[in-house]
């Protein structure tokens, strides 16, 4: 019986559309699995595997009545048993009485199943799936092809027609399965050329071991990894393929596996962008449009448009006989702050928008602030507007640079980069390309820009000035005071900015007269001075608006302007201020009508960095002294002081309660500070767990700001507080900057205490990173300044930090000795779960030396500890559960280290912990290689790489490639494992690490393909 339909999979009942007349309620089938049958939420029973088989065999006859002797044939082949009629007719009658009379018919002397309803099937749903994809990848809509494709892939549960005997079923089963993988290399296809190619490449490699013949597997498993840069890998791919069809099948690699690897041997530019089939229609490009509204009262500067416009037009027109008269066009505007730089080019922008129909891109570079934006940041932002997937966003900056350049070329594209801070960086953000341009703002001249057309912008002639302040205000209201508008625009220096902050003003308020506002200008000393000292021009632009703040509102600016994170959010900002939060808010909301403050987002401020520096100077000049009692902070501290300590105080206080719910328990919570501001309480982990990330930049902003005696143990405090944010990768440089400006001041003003907490979490986390030798150093010297202070966190968690660098450096003696050591500290300090993480860092000891036994011991001691009291301490027992999995895997007791390695993965994952999620997929890929299933480890290594990708260090890195290696040597892949131990070994002797003579052994031992 061949029942294949004349196109994609196997032909399956007619069916009908729910409501037709007698159609039976909710009755389903599956076959893209066991052989079941369902009525709404029941599972009916289909009997034998004969009977089952039976069922199978008219559902796939596409509603056609299968006669008794054809159903025979396909029950029992060749060889049907004596009573094989009546076994069908037995067969039948209980499918009828189980499923629905008018369902299964007699007809004919055979029988049939007919009037399914629409989606009764699952196969039938696959097959509808697959054409919709079909259709619209034809549409090139290739993202709704994929997701489509994955919902009927997704619809396979196993093996088709599980259990299902007889010839006929063995004969579809091998059908559907060759069907399906049709489905599933049409995905992975469509995966490539939408860029995913790293996320593919676990996939891939998991797949070219269970089917080590299907070379279409090979070829996509080759793309995938020279598109994500492994080139070596690829071409293995290649050689392993080539062997292993010559040593099973006696044949050559198909044509188009040959085309891909002289291609990836040539490094054919064309294979390093995705490329959809001829047959297609080409993918619509992203066109970003990134320029931000320009104002709609833009006034003169007429000038300057026509100039800027000519030099554009030079880059959009077209090109000349000789290649002339089109080029990359650079355009930089120098001026102070406020004199309309970002409005001019933003003007300039829109106006030449069609000259750019590629799309416009636009960066605040953020040069005039403590903290101008990374070109490398910005690089990966242009990529992903210009269409580029994550995934294929090289890490280094020359990788981007040079990526963002090929991506441009043959785009007309305009780049508007906003308030740089220099030429250097600015330089990898020029497109490079004809027919692109840029155009720079920046408080300097960039002279050392080669190429670069220099507009100096000064301020606003009298009369373009005050027809800015006409735009704004009114035609009439200015028509009736015209000499009181123009000593309003003298007073503000014709600066553009800050004639539309007190045009703006006046414009807000009906009551007042132009004469008002001049009148509150009238007092020009220290205004006209501070206008005449370049920079300071911008603050006495922003004088105008401060000084018609209410009082609260003027503190408010001054002492928000203080903190330096990128924004804050409202509650720290209460905190700062020391009022409750609905207090805060009115201030806050009011600022930003003023334009003095911007809302991020919902709950979120930030300021202007010039806004911010002009803050920061007022809080200098108008704060004083904090009255006694009238502060949380010590009396005498001055307001500004006073605020950061209450800021500090509310991180401290809010980080300590999201460690107290991660580690209910730990003896540190009762080694920490106590601030005297409360902090946020949070009903579950997970909300917990957002606040610390969201909040990351400004608490470690503030932890790097405390560099005085009074606040500085508290910054400490709050480095061990908030050690998930350096500890899962995440912000891993921001915590090392705030731990090192901690510890430099803890040495300049002679606090150990401070110290040593600063030096420890700067060690874990450079041990984090990979960094083991500068991890030791600053262990030992955190251990000294315990010692010395007394410090019970310092002198247990320093030796515990130094045992395990020692173990990951085959220090095995030390290592022990250290933990030793840190094992009666935790006890001494009656700290349980310190004690347990000893217990579990011994265990690895134990295990790295060969006594297995009482390594499993001691892992367990460590889980018990964790479980005891039932405290629920998710993170620190998925610690236990790491060493009790590495530990029972070289126990060789597989399936309990499966259960606890596996409970580990999960807890990690939903504690946000990137770099031990990493990991704990590393220690499956070696369990699955104890077990001997090398397949399973090679997709476990991938896995791991891809999350570890940027953190954990070339230490880790290699030890992942290495047991990577070894999945792929198990599955016959010899040349591709080589590049990876090749790659590990070479990462080991960088290093100087003791697994090199590991690798250098398995490539001696490993035969050359």
């Amino acid at each position: 019986m061949d029942d294949r339909a004349e196109h994609g999979g196997p032909r399956v009942p007619q069916q009908r559309r729910p409501g037709a007349p007698g159609e039976p309620a909710a009755l389903r089938f599956d076959v893209l699995g066991p052989v079941r049958a369902r009525r709404g939420d029941e599972q009916l029973a289909t009997g034998s595997p004969q009977q089952r088989a039976l069922l199978a065999a008219l559902l796939l006859r596409e509603g056609r009545t299968a006669t008794a002797a054809e159903l025979i044939d396909a029950l029992w082949g060749e060889e049907p048993p004596s009573q094989a009629l009546a076994a069908v007719r037995t067969y039948a009658s209980r499918l009828r009485k189980a499923l629905d009379p008018r369902v299964l018919v007699s007809e004919s002397g055979g029988y049939a199943v007919r009037g399914l309803g629409e989606g009764a099937l699952d196969l039938a749903v696959a097959q509808e799936l697959a054409a919709d994809a079909e259709k619209a990848r034809a549409a090139g809509e290739l993202g709704r092809a994929r997701e489509v494709l994955n919902r009927a892939l997704g619809l396979w549960d196993g093996e088709a027609l599980a259990g299902v005997p007889g010839p006929y079923a063995e004969a579809q089963r091998v059908r559907l399965e060759e069907w399906r993988l049709g489905l599933l290399e049409a995905r992975l296809d469509m995966d490539l050329e939408q860029g995913c190619h790293a996320e593919a490449v676990s996939e891939l490699t998991a797949l070219t071991a269970a089917y080590p013949l299907r070379e279409r597997l090979r070829e996509l498993l080759m793309l995938a990894l020279y598109r994500s840069g492994r080139q070596a890998e690829a071409l293995a791919v290649y050689a392993d393929t080539r062997r292993l069809l010559a040593e099973e099948l006696g044949v050559d690699p198909r044509a188009g596996l040959r085309e891909l690897q002289r291609r990836i041997l040539q490094a054919d530019p064309e294979l390093a962008e995705p490329s959809a089939p001829a047959e297609q229609p080409a993918v619509v490009r992203v066109r970003p449009a990134q320029l931000p509204a320009t104002v709609p009262d833009f006034t003169g500067r007429s000038a300057f448009v026509r100039e800027l416009s000519e030099v554009l037009a030079a880059a959009s027109g077209p090109a000349g006989a000789d290649g002339t008269g089109r080029v990359m066009a650079v355009s930089a505007l120098a001026g102070i702050g406020g004199v309309g730089k970002t409005t001019l080019a933003v003007h300039i922008a829109h106006l030449a928008r069609s000259a750019f129909p590629d799309g416009q891109l636009y960066v605040d570079l953020q040069g005039a602030g403590a903290r101008a934006a990374d070109p490398e940041t910005v690089l990966g932002s242009f990529l992903r507007a210009l269409g580029t997937p994550d995934s294929a966003v090289p890490d280094s900056p020359v990788e981007r640079a040079a990526l963002y350049r090929s991506v441009l070329d043959g785009r007309r594209v305009l780049v508007l980069l906003d308030n740089a801070r220099d030429a250097a960086q600015v330089r990898p953000l020029l497109p490079g390309t004809e027919g692109c341009a840029a155009l720079i703002t920046s408080r300097v001249r960039m002279v050392d820009l080669a190429g670069a057309h220099l507009v100096d912008l000064d301020v606003m002639s009298p009369d373009e000035a005050l027809a800015l302040f006409t735009r704004i205000v009114g035609e009439e209201r200015v028509a009736a005071e015209r000499e009181a508008a123009l000593d309003v625009v003298a007073a503000c220096g014709f600066l553009p900015l800050a004639i539309r902050i007190a045009a703006s003003r006046l414009a807000a308020r009906r009551t007042w007269t132009v004469s008002v506002l001049a009148a509150k200008l009238a007092d020009e000393r220290r205004r006209l001075d501070e206008l005449q000292a370049g920079d300071l021009a911008v603050k006495a632009t922003f004088e105008l608006g401060y000084g018609a703040l209410e009082p609260a509102q003027a503190r408010a600016f001054r002492l928000l302007g203080l903190a330096d994170g990128p924004d804050v959010s409202l509650a720290a900002a209460a905190a700062v201020l020391d009022l409750p939060v609905e207090d805060a808010e009115d201030l806050l909301e009011s600022l930003v009508d003023t334009s003095l403050l911007e809302s991020a987002a919902p709950g979120r401020y930030r300021y202007h960095d010039l806004v911010r520096l002009y803050a920061r100077s007022c809080a200098e000049r108008d704060e004083e002294p904090a009255a006694a009692g009238a502060d949380p902070a010590p009396s005498g501290q001055r307001g500004t002081e006073a605020a950061m300590s209450r800021l500090l105080d509310f991180y401290l206080a809010t980080a300590t309660g999201v460690y107290a719910i991660e580690r209910p328990g730990e003896r540190v919570l009762d080694h920490l500070s106590r601030g005297s501001y409360p902090g946020l309480e949070f009903p579950d982990r997970g909300r917990a767990l957002d606040w610390l990330f969201a909040e990351a930049s400004g608490l470690l902003a503030a932890v790097q700001q405390a560099g005085t005696a009074g606040v500085l143990r508290r910054a400490a405090d709050l480095l061990l507080a908030a050690v998930d944010l350096g500890e899962s990768g995440i912000s891993s440089r921001q915590y090392v900057r705030a731990a090192t400006a901690v510890v430099t001041a803890a040495q300049r003003t002679g606090d150990p205490y401070a110290e040593g907490r600063a030096r420890l979490m700067h060690s874990h986390i450079l041990g984090v990173s990979g960094q083991f030798d500068e991890s030791d150093r600053e262990a030992a010297a955190a251990l000294k300044l315990g010692l010395a202070a007394g410090d019970p966190v310092v002198c247990a968690q320093a030796p515990n930090q130094q045992g395990i660098l020692a173990l990951y450096t085959g220090r095995h003696d030390e290592a022990e000795q250290h933990l030793t050591g840190a094992l009666a500290a935790f006890r001494a300090d009656r700290n349980a779960p310190g004690e347990a993480s000893a217990l579990c860092n011994l265990s690895r000891v134990h295990l790295a030396t060969g006594r297995i036994d009482s390594a499993v011991l001691l892992a367990r001691q460590g889980v018990t500890l964790y479980e005891r009291d039932d405290t629920g301490m998710a993170l620190r027992l998925a610690n236990g559960k790491y060493a009790l999995g590495l530990a029972l895997t070289s126990a060789g007791e597989i399936t309990l280290a499966l259960e606890a390695l596996t409970d580990a993965l999960g807890m990690f994952q939903d504690a946000r912990q990137q770099l031990w999620h990493g990991m704990t997929l590393f220690r499956l890929a070696e369990l699955h290689l104890a077990d001997d299933a090398p397949a399973r480890a090679a997709a476990s290594a991938e896995q791991a790489l891809a999350v570890l990708h940027g953190i954990g260090g070339e230490w880790r890195r290699a030890n992942v490639l290495t047991a990577l290696g070894r999945g792929l040597h198990g599955v016959g892949q010899l040349d591709r494992a080589r590049v990876c131990w090749q790659e590990a070994l070479t990462a080991f002797e960088a290093l100087k690490s003791p697994e090199a003579a590991d690798v250098r052994a398995l490539l001696a031992s490993a035969p050359v393909g």
